[in-house]
């Protein structure tokens, strides 16, 4: 009976020697989850951030990109106005009736006196009547010409563009804020 005392104080005192290591290994994997646990909820509240950080610039960029193409389509438009304006312009005064382009013709020659005297006049086809009581030498109608004139010195060495296209072209670039503002505010 001895024996079997010593096998039963033997056994108990391993079994309580496994519980303990038994506990112990349970409290460490308990410890080694709980900062497992912390490690992932950091790393979920860095990627977290991360990820708002990443789509709130991707939205910002999202947003100016499209501020950017709208700007683009607006001056686009602004654009399509301006030279649609222009044209109709030009066009309008190509086809003022024949005593406007004889007023405008008569400033035209008033004006080039300072630079020639009494110069020749190159018009476009069929306005040569235009120019008759104006101070010109000779009118020469020119079918390159689309509206106004070209005043030359009676040598040839001094040329005036007083071309509509010439004219308006110089003051639409002049003017251009100025048309701007009062055509888009």
């Amino acid at each position: 009976m001895a024996l079997e005392n010593v096998v039963k104080d033997i056994v108990e005192a391993a079994e309580a020697q496994a519980a303990a290591i038994r506990e112990e290994g349970e409290a460490e994997a308990a410890k080694l989850l709980a900062e497992a646990d912390a490690t992932v909820s950091d790393m979920k509240e860095k990627e977290g951030k991360r990820l708002e950080d990443t789509i709130e610039r991707l939205r910002r960029q999202e947003l100016s990109s499209a501020e950017l193409e709208s700007k683009k389509i607006v001056l686009s438009k602004k654009k399509e106005i301006l030279d649609r304006s222009s044209e109709e312009t030009l066009a309008a005064l190509q086809s003022s009736n024949a005593k406007t382009k004889k007023k405008y013709y008569g400033m035209m020659v008033d004006a080039a006196k300072q630079a020639i005297e009494n110069p020749k006049a190159y018009c476009p086809p069929g306005e040569a009547k235009n120019l008759k009581g104006l101070d010109v030498s000779e009118a020469v109608e020119d079918p390159a010409i689309k509206g106004g004139l070209i005043l030359e010195s009676a040598d040839g060495s001094v040329q005036l563009d007083m071309q509509f296209g010439s004219i308006l072209s110089g003051v639409w670039e002049r003017e251009m804020k100025t048309l701007s503002d009062i055509l888009f505010g």
